[in-house]
């Protein structure tokens, strides 16, 4: 892997950081992986570059570590790497409003196409107040322990990397106090057309667009996502800004913003490890245990984008038309709960096992039920599902990009068939090997599934090895050296303008 295109340390900026600290049953302080998949690729980063990571307190272990620290940094050892760890110490009422009521589920149902408009969002004073006492404050936090860390470097120029929808406002609070700093911002969900931002007061995405306009670069998956973004800042921001779509970039106030596509992976040599691990491989005689002669599969975190549901009532069409399919196949559904203090969320949970329910009572015997749910975080149990699967359903509404359709595709051992949304970030790179389905026609994922399950086995193959060679190809590596060789870049173009 090419090292740090830059002579100085980096600086990340998540919501989520690499550790979390808990205490253990002896009283001890112990750490805790932090989760998502970010955090995952991420750790990639840290692999090639010294690194300092500002990240939320999640615990209030991570606010004592904070405290001891005197609110700076602390050097920390994961996975075999040394780093620097600053947490961002928020009080709980301001960080709820932060994340709960605007991160959560306002502006990340805009980004994926959720709010049904002819009834939410109502915008009123709760949500005026969340953005302003809650997001706008975690923001300038995160801005603040930016700053201390860019003045305690002098003369250093770091090259700062924020991750997410969680920050979009901090780098202008940067900008302001640091205008040579330099700042490059991934935003890992989709970035929607630019009418979806309208569901928000003309000051709030005003607000989100100069915020992302502050950085050097802006980076998301997919070219889509890219070209949405500069028709969002020529659509919402005006004439203040000139976007040339040629080149993508964004010329604000003497700056130019590039705007660029890195579609992410992960670790494929790692990944490969961990399917051969006696954990993984306990876990599949497990899996073994479960199947028929057929198995679908899908592994998603409980989110409303996910469109579970709509993959359940898919499937209940298949079996409708092809009834010799009964009691030859099981639908294994492996779900994480997930923001168990949304409301949506709950209410989705709750749609999800009635449509089981519905679904194992029209078709199931006393001796097999058709779909078969399992809701853990087992990311083992996920990884040796991936190796068995013969039809993988991911029929995401939206989705930045989804990794598990690399992940599994990757490991699989029965030249299992993707059936993969046209929406998800994954398809620009796998859609020509997959079955691409649209996430609202059932029609079409029913008569998916019967085709993956017929389909021969010479072309099942070539399908297989092409998402495989893909997945090696653009693995997490290439992810991260396009990233250094376009800042490597962007510094020259920045010290050439003077």
């Amino acid at each position: 892997m090419e090292r740090c295109p830059f002579e100085n340390e980096l600086i990340l900026v998540s919501n989520r950081g690499p550790i979390s600290y808990t205490r253990g049953e002896d009283g001890e302080l112990k750490t805790v992986r932090g989760g998502g998949g970010l955090v995952t690729a991420l750790l990639g980063v840290a692999a090639s570059c010294e690194i300092t990571w500002i990240a939320s307190a999640m615990t209030p272990e991570d606010t004592e570590i904070s405290i001891r620290a005197g609110g700076g940094s602390t050097k920390v050892t994961h996975d075999e790497h040394r780093l620097g760890l600053r947490f961002v110490v928020s009080d709980p009422e301001v960080y709820n409003k932060f994340y709960n009521i605007i991160a959560n589920p306002l502006i990340w149902f805009i980004q994926h196409y959720l709010w049904d408009l002819s009834v939410v969002p109502d915008i009123r004073h709760n949500e005026f107040e969340a953005w302003e006492n809650g997001y706008q404050v975690v923001n300038r936090e995160f801005a603040d322990a930016v700053c201390d860390e860019l003045d305690a470097r002098g003369n250093e120029r770091p090259v700062v990397m924020l991750h997410d929808y969680h920050l979009y406002t901090c780098p202008s609070l940067v900008r302001e106090r640091h205008p040579e700093a330099f700042l490059h911002q991934f935003v890992h969900i989709p970035w929607p057309q630019s009418d979806s931002w309208r569901v928000l007061p003309r000051h709030i995405r005003q607000a989100i667009v100069r915020g992302l306009l502050a950085n050097d670069i802006v980076a998301f998956h997919t070219q889509r996502y890219v070209r949405n973004f500069l028709v969002s800042c020529e659509e919402l921001i005006g004439a203040e800004v000139e976007v040339d779509f040629a080149h993508s970039v964004v010329i604000v106030a003497g700056r130019k913003v590039w705007a660029r596509a890195y579609p992410i992976s992960i670790d494929c040599a790692d990944f490969e490890r961990l399917a051969e691990s006696e954990s993984v491989l306990e876990e599949e005689r497990y899996i073994e245990a479960l199947r028929r002669e057929y198995l679908v599969l899908r592994v998603d975190r409980m989110d409303l984008s996910k469109n579970i549901v709509r993959g359940f009532k898919a499937f209940d069409m298949f079996l409708d038309a092809h009834p010799e399919f009964k009691q030859r196949i099981t639908f294994l559904a492996l779900l994480q709960p997930s923001r168990g203090d949304v409301k949506e969320y709950n209410i989705y949970r709750e749609q999800i096992m009635r449509e089981v329910e519905v679904i194992n009572t029209k078709h199931g015997t006393t001796n097999w039920m058709p779909i078969d749910v399992r809701m853990q975080d087992n990311f083992m149990r996920s990884v040796a599902a991936y190796k068995q699967f013969d039809v993988l359903m991911v029929n995401a509404i939206y989705d930045g990009m989804n990794l598990i359709a690399k992940e599994a595709g990757l490991i699989n051992r029965h030249d299992g068939v993707l059936i993969l949304s046209e929406n998800t970030g994954a398809h620009e790179e796998l859609g020509e090997y997959c079955l691409s389905v649209n996430p609202f026609d059932l029609e079409s994922q029913a008569e998916a599934i019967y085709q993956a399950l017929v389909m021969e086995q010479d072309e099942k193959s070539h399908r297989a090895g092409m998402i495989r060679d893909t997945v090696k190809h653009n693995d997490i590596q290439k992810w991260i050296e396009t990233q250094f060789v376009d800042i490597k870049a962007k510094i020259s173009e920045k010290t050439q303008a003077g």
